[in-house]
């Protein structure tokens, strides 16, 4: 079995970053990338999986500029096999990743898909229910747990009222959670193989141009200082007088 996982390049999501002075995008002057934590996720499932069953092979793929290669390598180094990097510097949102990862579908042919719930760069939280739409793939987001059996996967995921548990056919497309899991540490082996794993470099296959445009970016305004109040009138008298209540 196949298993196809999606890699997003981010800005590390600890790092603190500040809008360009044109508000055209985001300084990245000596800020640290990484892969997305929710992909991150995925590709330890799908290794977590491989180690379960060694007829599983593990296929990550990113969509993006070469600077993608080094989390494509961090994915090689957890345990994926092979990598594909389609490179690209045009502007991309969860429309434009779809379209392009139907198009690997077709070209790899994987039985499950494994993608981050969202990213946190734009946390749109779209590409996995477009490229389902396309495929015509049964899907489950949120994934908390998974189980395949046979020609079929149990997805337990979570909602705002609980969890539930999906049963789906073969194939799928899954997005993953935070309580998966917990992405191992990668240990100096696991790089020095990487470096020996095949990383597949190809152009884009579709002409989709991107449905969303950023306009501007900007810093959310300073939150005003705080105070404390002797009792709950002063807290009422207090918030009437900003105009939150009546």
């Amino acid at each position: 079995m196949k298993i196809l996982v999606t890699v997003k390049r981010v800005v590390d999501p600890y790092a603190k970053v500040k809008p360009l002075a044109d508000g055209s995008g985001i300084d990245t002057t000596g800020v640290k990338f990484d892969i997305n934590p929710f992909d991150e996720i995925a590709v330890e499932e799908a290794v977590r999986q491989k180690e379960k069953n060694a007829d599983i092979e593990i296929v990550a793929v990113s969509i993006g500029p070469a600077e993608c290669e080094e989390q494509l390598r961090k994915a090689l180094a957890m345990g994926a096999d092979k990598a594909i990097h389609v490179e690209t510097n045009d502007p991309l949102d969860s429309s434009v990743v779809a379209a392009e990862l139907a198009e690997i579908v077709k070209q790899e042919e994987p039985r499950v898909i494994f993608m981050g719930k969202q990213a946190t760069d734009n946390d749109h939280n779209q590409a996995g229910q477009i490229l389902a739409a396309k495929l015509d793939w049964p899907q489950a987001t949120f994934a908390s747990n998974i189980e395949f059996d046979g020609d079929r996967v149990n997805v337990t995921r979570e909602t705002d009222t609980g969890e539930e548990t999906l049963s789906m056919p073969l194939p799928a497309i899954i997005t993953t959670d935070l309580r998966l899991n917990e992405p191992r540490y990668i240990a100096l082996p696991g790089i020095i193989k990487a470096r020996s794993k095949p990383l597949e470099k190809q152009e884009r296959k579709t002409d989709v141009q991107p449905k969303t445009t950023v306009l501007k970016l900007e810093l959310p305004p300073e939150r005003p200082a705080g105070r404390k109040v002797e009792s709950v009138d002063e807290l009422i008298s207090a918030l009437k007088d900003r105009g939150v209540i009546e």
